[in-house]
This record gives C-alpha cells, structure tokens and sequence, in this order.
C-alpha cells in the first residue's frame, strides 16, 4: 500500500496576520504532512506569520523509501529558492524580522539560507551543516538533537556546533534522550516522542519571541 499523502491544498500554508514577525517553516524529506499545520497555527497563536512550505507540490509520505526518492528527485537549489522566495515576499507584506524552522533535510536548508546573513534566527531539528558547506551563520541558531541519530553527509554535532563558537555565532543546544531522528514528526506515529516534541516546540517557540518579537 502506498504511503503518499496528497495534500488537498498544494503549495504553502500561511498561519496569523501578514507584517507580524515572519516564521518560514521547512518540512522533513517526508514533505508537508499534517501535523505541519496544527505546529504552524501554534505558532501564529504567538502573533507570528508562519508560512510552510510544501516542498513536493501537493504531495508527502509517511514511507522512509519514498521519502529518500521525493528528496533526491528535487534539487537542493530548488528548494533553497523556495525558501528564499517565502522571505522576500514577506518582508513585501511587513515582516521585519524572520525566523526559520527546518525539520532535518530541512534543518540543513534553513541553516545554509540563514548563511546569507538574511534572517534573524533559526531553528533546526536532527540537523547540521557538512564540513564542505564552511559559511558563517550570521544569527543565533537553536539545535534540537534527537538521543539516537546519524550524521551522514552533516558534521557531528560537536564538530558543527565547535565551527559556529569559532564564528561566534550565538547557539544553543537542546538534547533528547531516548529519541531517535523523527522525535518531533507527529505524523509518524512509530517515530514521535510526544513529550520530547512537546518540549521542544515550547523551547522553539521562545527562543523565536526572544529574536523576533517585540
């Protein structure tokens, strides 16, 4: 049986009020899946504008073979180009401030695009930059790691978050034991840990106020 989920409003979602403090959500390589929106609407409850992307057009899975396909499907400058277009246009609406959280593959896509020095804070779950990927992270970066993960092609944790004191870069840490990779996906009910996704979300949500809110 297939897994594919096919959303029945493709393209992004957009949560609170345009001009409020802009929040650009990244999904995991399993897409947009639901749980996405109820995360999001969290969130704009805390008077942010979050949009979430919908990196495969209208569709996401709950299969780990068919996540791995959608991603290498996409090129990484594509989706990097989604992001970018998320900010530009809300900044167009108001948003002084941006924020990005990215959930694994996109972890890693929020943390190159906060790279370019255009974001005021980002959020990554199970993520880390490649030692090849040498720029600097400009904003305070928060990092969820799951107790339990693998960091093929990223750096292990100690290594990036050692690069990121190098550059000064504001960053803190967060660690859940007994988690492995997909803690915070509550779509996936094999993989979720309610109380670890819990926690982090509330640790995520003020880490934003404190760099984005008044």
């Amino acid at each position: 049986m297939s897994a594919l989920v096919r959303n029945p409003s493709p393209g992004n979602l957009e949560f609170g009020e345009p001009g409020d403090p802009l929040v650009v959500v990244i999904p995991d390589w399993f897409g947009r899946l639901p749980w996405l929106t109820s995360y999001a609407e969290a969130l704009a409850r805390r008077g942010l504008r979050v949009v979430v992307l919908d990196l495969y057009d209208g569709v996401a899975t709950t299969d780990e073979g068919q996540a791995e396909r959608l991603a290498s499907g996409q090129e990484r400058s594509a989706a990097l180009m989604m992001v970018e277009d998320a900010i530009e246009r809300g900044r167009d609406e108001g948003s002084d401030r941006v924020g990005l959280i990215g959930f694994a593959l996109g972890g890693g896509l929020a943390l190159l695009t906060a790279q370019a020095g255009d974001v005021d804070a980002v959020v990554a779950y199970t993520a880390t930059l490649a030692d090849t990927e040498d720029g600097v992270v400009p904003c305070p970066v928060l990092l969820h790691f799951a107790g339990t993960d693998e960091w093929a092609p990223g750096a292990e944790p100690e290594t990036f978050i050692a690069r990121l004191d190098d550059d000064e870069t504001p960053v803190t840490r967060h660690d859940y034991p007994g988690t492995t990779h997909s803690f915070a996906n509550a779509s996936l009910a094999d993989e979720v840990d309610p109380q670890a996704a819990g926690l982090a979300f509330a640790r995520t949500a003020e880490f934003l106020l404190d760099y984005l809110g008044d």
